[in-house]
This record gives C-alpha cells, structure tokens and sequence, in this order.
C-alpha cells in the first residue's frame, strides 16, 4: 500500500511540476482503461496518450493545480486533486476531481476522473 502512495505522490508531483506526459509513460500500463465521469471509456496506452496530449494542446493558459487527499487500500487509490486553467474548447475552468485509480505491478492499469 506504501509503495502505491508513494508512486501516486511522486506522479501528481511530476505532474504538478510540467511533466505530465512523462508520469504518463511511467506509471501507466499498456492496457490501461481511462474514463471521464460517465462518457465512454479509453482503452490502450497509445489512445490515452494521444487523449492526454489533445488535452494539453488545447489549454491555453495554465494557473495552478494542487494535489489535496490520497486514500489507498489494496490496489486502489482514490486522489483529490484540483485544476485551474482556461481551453480553447470549454474557456475558463476550475475544478475538483477525485481519481480512482487501480494498480498492478507499478501501473496504473484503470483510472476514472469524477467531477
């Protein structure tokens, strides 16, 4: 259970700190399944990276983010994080979200956004 607080710690700092895409290639399985609140899933490595990279593309101006609880039992780890920034499809937002994520072998291998 340490070693996944630690690892979901170290990627949300990685992730604070501009190097999104490269907690991406570290800590995500190849098969891992990525989903948005309710919409469909995302399946494969190579389709959430292009996913993660849309995203990154579209924001335009970035202007903060913190990393607020982590709970962990067993292989799931549940985060409370917020972002502030502004894209070019949906403007201005600011929001709280909770990651669930499930781990195997260091990897993420399902991650699920609700906000």
């Amino acid at each position: 259970m340490s070693n996944i607080k630690e690892s979901v710690n170290e990627l949300y700092q990685m992730v604070l700190s501009g190097q999104a895409m490269d907690a991406f290639e570290k800590y995500y399985d190849e098969n891992v399944v990525m989903q948005e609140n309710d919409m469909p899933p995302t399946v494969g490595k190579a389709a959430n990276r292009q996913r993660e990279l849309d995203f990154f593309g579209n924001i335009t101006e970035f202007r903060g983010a913190s990393l607020g609880q982590v709970l962990v039992s067993g292989d799931t780890a549940c985060i409370e994080s917020t972002m502030d920034y502004t894209h070019k499809e949906y403007g201005a937002v600011k929001v709280t979200q909770v990651a669930v994520q499930r781990w195997k072998d260091g990897k993420i291998v399902s991650e699920r956004f609700l906000y």
